[in-house]
């Protein structure tokens, strides 16, 4: 097959199995590697689904300026259909970005704008939607994409994430449990899933400090997943559960994935992978697990991937209490997953 742009050559995303990372008897983890799509992540999905569907229904046409606060993932990937649909694009950032994303969105041709003051919460998503604001105000026949609050978010996973992973499956799964930022995936994955599961347990991996489910704020620095503002998608989803993951755990958890399984993935699969071992302990056997990964390794390469920079969280609070992981599934020796630094 040929496509006629870069842009449908988003999803059909393999799964895969993590047998290697937890090779235990009757757990089976399958995830989702979203961030093989073409602008590498996850993100890609909802950029082709509201610029296309802006496209149909005249929201959008040749003379749409759009705008979005991001956290470099969305942002590329709305650059790169910008690109292909010959629209504006200015994409909204702070200093979290990572210089990777930062020169992709320079190369795409994204007008940047940067925000530098923190919110009162501690992060940059209020300052960043405040700026967004100010340009919507200043820029002829500007359109915020609003991922935060924006159906056709999550409605790009249900009809299209959600969609393929109910293709694919050889079977009935028991949970799933994805990273939430936006909560547009979850949202759209959740209820495509269930549609087709009902009893299925879903539950969001959130980072600490973030203030999506009513905890604390807090400083976090691994981008693309928590937020430091409730977006109004978040009260559309039903989770079962909420399980809490620090920067020094993701960070871990994308070393244990890159380490057993060849996985180059970005910070919050690292999340992922550090929940699913805060979970393991108290699921039965036999037990199906689904999630996916959103973007890729190469843009984390200062950050989780950097010794003096994961070194900088590496203290005795920051450490996972994951001792009764090795008890419960003791395939690994405590040696091999003290190594992994999985264990205090």
């Amino acid at each position: 097959m040929i496509h006629q742009s870069v842009a449908s050559c988003i999803g059909q995303t393999p799964l895969v199995q993590l047998n290697r990372l937890f090779p235990y008897k009757g757990i089976n983890v399958i995830a989702k590697l979203e961030f093989l799509n073409p602008g590498g992540s996850v993100k890609d999905r909802p950029a082709r689904f509201i610029v296309e569907q802006g496209l149909q229904n005249g929201t959008i046409d040749q003379k749409t300026h759009l705008i979005e606060s991001t956290s470099g993932n969305l942002g590329i990937a709305l650059a790169m259909v910008a690109k292909v649909y010959n629209l504006q694009f200015t994409c909204v950032v702070d200093p979290k970005i990572s210089a990777t994303n930062l020169q992709i969105l320079h190369l795409l041709g994204a007008n940047i704008e940067m925000v530098h003051v923190r919110d009162d919460q501690g992060g940059y998503l209020k300052s960043r939607i405040q700026r967004v604001q100010e340009l919507l105000h200043n820029i002829p026949q500007s359109l915020w994409i609003n991922q935060y609050a924006n159906d056709l978010n999550w409605q790009a996973h249900y009809y299209g994430t959600g969609s393929e992973m109910v293709a694919s499956l050889d079977g009935s799964i028991d949970c799933l449990i994805l990273p939430v930022s936006t909560t547009g995936t979850m949202l759209g994955i959740s209820r495509r899933l269930r549609s087709e599961f009902p009893a299925l347990k879903v539950i969001a991996v959130d980072a600490v400090g973030s203030v999506i489910f009513g905890t604390p704020s807090g400083q976090r620095e691994i981008p693309g997943i928590g937020a430091s503002r409730v977006p109004e998608l978040s009260k559309q989803i039903e989770v079962d559960q909420v399980i809490y993951v620090n920067d020094w755990e993701s960070a871990q958890g994308c070393r244990a994935l890159v380490k057993y399984e060849g996985i180059f993935a970005g910070g919050s699969s690292g999340s992922v992978i550090a929940a699913i071992q805060k979970l393991l302990p108290s699921v039965p056997s036999p037990y199906r697990i689904l999630t996916l990964f959103p973007d890729r390794g190469e843009r984390y390469l200062n950050m989780v991937y950097d010794d003096n920079w994961v070194g900088q969280l590496h203290h005795p609070d920051a450490q996972p209490n994951l001792s009764t992981f090795t008890s419960k599934l003791p395939t690994r020796n405590k040696a091999e997953l003290k190594n992994l630094n999985l264990l205090t």
